[in-house]
């Protein structure tokens, strides 16, 4: 069995389409969700699917506090389904290629500090972009930098709002981000 633990600061949207995902499955479980903001959705998302969820602070995640229980938990995974903070490097060394993000854009474009939801279609629509999409790559210490694992895209109208090209992407989102998480976790044998 591989555990995996979701990381969220918003809605949770994302991390309830992994949860759906893989429920019932023998060969994946959604180990906890761990969240940085008391007002996210992602809390009653997590209550209604059933699944642990605990809010941490920024010295519980910068001091090990956090790292020490993801190990407590047998965590093989750790998925960030709009999680804003930067991950310390000792993370990153604890889950080498085993910690992975969705951004909502064609990475390298629209991406690092700052660039994320409105943000990110805003950037995309004021640039004039005649495609977006959303980009799942892994973790590294800086953001948005790490090797991209898949990307999938959608065209952008010239008369697209953000909001347009925001429901556009989650859309994809939704369809694609389990999928590559289920490809990752439990890769098939040729």
């Amino acid at each position: 069995m591989k555990n995996i633990v979701i990381f969220a600061s918003g809605s949770g949207s994302n991390a309830e389409k992994i949860v759906e995902h893989f429920r019932g499955s023998t060969a994946v479980k959604i180990a906890h969700i761990f969240c940085n903001n008391p007002e996210a959705g992602v809390i009653e998302r997590a209550k209604r699917l059933d699944i642990p969820c605990s809010l941490f602070s920024r010295e519980e995640y910068r001091n090990g506090a956090l790292l020490r229980k993801m190990q407590s938990l047998q965590t093989d995974w750790i998925v960030l389904a709009g999680f804003l903070w930067l991950i310390p490097s000792e993370y990153v060394q604890a889950f080498p290629q085993r910690i992975i993000n969705l951004h909502p854009a064609l990475l390298p474009k629209f991406g690092g500090k700052g660039m994320y939801g409105h943000f990110v279609h805003e950037a995309v629509v004021a640039a004039g972009e005649t495609e977006s999409g959303i980009t799942i790559h892994y973790v590294n210490e800086h953001y948005d930098e790490g090797a991209i694992i898949f990307q999938s895209s959608f065209p952008v109208l010239p008369s697209d709002t953000p909001e347009d090209v925001a429901k556009k992407g989650q859309v994809l989102e939704h369809r694609d981000f389990p999928k590559v998480i289920e490809n990752l976790v439990l890769p098939t044998t040729p």
